[in-house]
C-alpha cells in the first residue's frame, strides 16, 4: 500500500479555527507558535487544522482576509518548523457534522454546493502553491448514507475545480458515517495518484467515549477499564450505545481485548486502499478525557501497533482540550509515551 509520506505522525488542532466561539481572542490565544514548536519536540511530522466557514466566511458569502491570515499563520509556523499540515474544512455552510450547529441544506442545494466549491478555489489559489507540505480535506465527516452518491459528485467536481489551480496537492476524501472504513469502498475512485482515502478511528467507541455526554444514551458516570475481555466490551456496549462499533462476535468473549481487533478492523481499510492503489489516512483517533490516563496510553499502544503494522498515517485528537487533549495537565505522566508511538 502506497504510503502518505511525510503524514504518518501527527496531531489535530481541535478547536482553535473550528469547533469555538469564533472570536478574536480564540483564534489569537488558544494556540500560539509556541504550540507548534511543542509538536515538533513531540517527534511529529504533521498537524490537522480543521476550520469552519466561519473563520474566512460571513453569512452571506463574503470572505474575511483576517480569517485566511490564520491559515496563512499555520503554514508559517509550520514551515518555520518543518511541519507539515493538512487544512481541513470541518464545517462548511448548509453542512456540519454536528446537528447542534443547525447547518442544513448542503446535500439539496445546489446553490450551497457552489458556495463550497468557490471556496476551495479560494484555499487553492491562496495555499495551493505549498504543494510541498500541504494537504487539502474536503469536508469532515459526512454523516448520513443516503449522501453517499451525492457527495461522490460534490467531491469530484471539487477536485476537478482544485486541480486547475494546484495540480499537485493532495486531497483527502472521507465518507459517511463520519469517515467510517465502511464508507471507503463506496468512494469514487480515486481522481488522480495524489488522492487520499481518509477514515477516522475511535474504536472501540464504548472505551474511548466512555461517559461522553454527546451521546444521547451513554451514561455519563459510566466508566471502564482498558484491560476489559471482549465479553464485557460487548456487554457494556449494549447497555451504553444504541449501535455495534467494531464488531467483536468473531473474538473469544472470554479473551482480554488486544491488537488482534484493530489488525482485523482495519484489515478492510487496506484492502480497499491496495485494490485502488491509494494513500490511506487516519485523520482522527484518541481516547475521552474520562478514561485514565494510564489506560489511554494502552489503547494508543495497541491501535498505534497495527497502524505501523499497515503503514497508515494519522493524526490524533486533539493537542489541547476539547475533551481528548494531549497536552492537557492531567496528561503529563504518560504524554512522553504516547508520543513516541503516536
Amino acid at each position: 500500500m502506497k504510503k502518505l509520506k511525510g503524514y504518518m505522525h501527527g496531531v489535530n488542532l481541535g478547536g482553535w479555527l473550528s469547533q469555538c466561539d469564533h472570536t478574536k481572542e480564540r483564534y489569537d490565544f488558544f494556540i500560539t507558535e509556541s504550540d507548534i514548536e511543542v509538536i515538533k519536540s513531540w517527534g511529529m511530522d504533521h498537524i490537522r487544522v480543521p476550520v469552519d466557514y466561519d473563520l474566512v466566511e460571513d453569512a452571506q458569502g463574503n470572505y474575511k482576509e483576517d480569517g485566511f491570515a490564520y491559515i496563512q499563520k499555520a503554514i508559517e509556523w509550520c514551515k518555520k518548523n518543518k511541519l507539515n499540515m493538512v487544512l481541513d474544512l470541518h464545517k462548511t455552510f448548509g453542512y456540519s457534522f454536528d446537528s447542534g450547529e443547525g447547518e442544513l441544506g448542503f446535500f439539496e442545494k445546489k446553490e450551497y454546493q457552489d458556495r463550497f466549491y468557490k471556496l476551495w478555489e479560494q484555499f487553492a489559489i491562496r495555499f495551493g502553491k505549498n504543494d510541498n507540505m500541504l494537504a487539502f480535506e474536503l469536508l469532515n465527516e459526512v454523516t448520513k448514507k443516503e449522501y453517499c452518491e451525492i457527495w461522490n459528485d460534490v467531491s469530484r467536481e471539487c477536485i476537478t475545480r482544485i486541480r486547475k489551480i494546484s495540480p499537485n496537492i493532495k486531497i483527502l476524501v472521507g465518507g459517511y458515517y463520519n469517515n467510517s472504513i465502511e464508507a471507503l469502498k463506496d468512494l469514487a475512485e480515486p481522481y488522480d495518484d495524489n488522492i487520499v482515502y481518509n477514515f477516522h478511528c475511535y474504536e472501540p467507541l464504548i472505551f474511548t467515549h466512555q461517559g461522553a455526554p454527546w451521546i444521547k444514551e451513554m451514561d455519563t458516570e459510566f466508566r471502564m477499564p482498558f484491560d476489559s475481555t471482549y465479553g464485557q466490551y460487548i456487554e457494556f456496549n449494549n447497555k451504553h450505545l444504541d449501535h455495534i462499533t467494531g464488531d467483536m462476535s468473531a473474538f473469544d468473549r472470554d479473551a482480554m481485548f488486544g491488537p488482534e481487533f484493530f489488525d482485523r478492523y482495519l484489515a478492510e481499510a487496506v484492502k480497499v486502499a491496495e485494490e485502488r492503489n491509494v494513500m490511506l489516512y487516519c485523520g482522527e483517533y484518541g481516547v475521552i478525557d474520562r478514561a485514565t490516563p494510564e489506560d489511554a496510553l494502552k489503547w494508543y499502544k495497541v491501535i498505534c501497533k497495527t497502524f505501523d503494522k499497515y503503514g497508515i498515517g494519522r493524526a490524533a485528537w486533539s493537542y489541547k482540550e476539547m475533551d481528548f487533549g494531549l497536552s492537557d495537565e492531567r496528561m503529563k505522566g504518560v504524554i512522553g509515551e504516547i508520543t513516541k508511538i503516536m
